[in-house]
């Protein structure tokens, strides 16, 4: 039996209790599997619509297996802590899912993918119902759902629009029976 270590000839891997930060390009890529800054910056801009100006200050860190954070400046080294900044996206799946504590605050940037549901869909939507929604004529995918609030759209949660029904991923901590409120 050998002591070397198996991950050796492999290269650098993923450590799920400590925060690394996000290679600058895929590469700058030392972890395989690891998202690059300018892929989630891409990623936010052709799906969302969020310009990278909107996210330029931000430094991303990924713990666990593509779970990726989103801090307001730098650390200089955030492996010791437990969290840093807020989650904002899953990434090591097929398809990259935001996260909706980053969608409700990066989310009144978004130019496309947004879906604005009125009083009685939106809080059944933060309920964490799944609702037909055929007049839904954009991508599929996740979306970035929201709710005209005090005059102004507000973005509530992600929602995952497939085959003619919107499904709420709301995570069950979060949903809430929100009043409905007339525009």
């Amino acid at each position: 039996m050998s002591d070397a270590d198996p991950d050796a000839d492999h290269g650098p891997t993923n450590d799920g209790q400590r925060f690394d930060r996000l290679p600058e390009t895929p590469a700058d890529r030392e972890v395989a599997g690891r998202a690059s800054r300018e892929e989630v910056l891409d990623w936010w801009e052709t799906r969302f619509g969020i310009g990278r100006e909107v996210l330029g200050g931000y430094s991303f860190w990924e713990k666990g297996a593509g779970k990726v954070w989103v801090f307001n400046g730098e650390a200089a080294d955030p492996s010791r802590v437990e969290t840093i900044g807020m989650t904002f996206l899953r990434t090591r799946q097929e398809h990259w899912k935001p996260t909706t504590r980053a969608v409700q605050r990066f989310g009144e940037d978004a130019t496309r993918n947004v879906v604005e549901l009125g009083p009685e869909r939106a809080s059944r939507f933060v309920a964490g119902e799944d609702q037909d929604l055929p007049e839904w004529d954009g991508d599929w995918g996740y979306l970035i759902v929201s709710h005209r609030i005090a005059g102004t759209s507000a973005p509530i949660g992600v929602g995952l629009y497939l085959h003619g029904e919107l499904r709420s991923v709301v995570p069950k901590g979060s949903r809430a029976d929100l009043p409905v409120v007339e525009r």
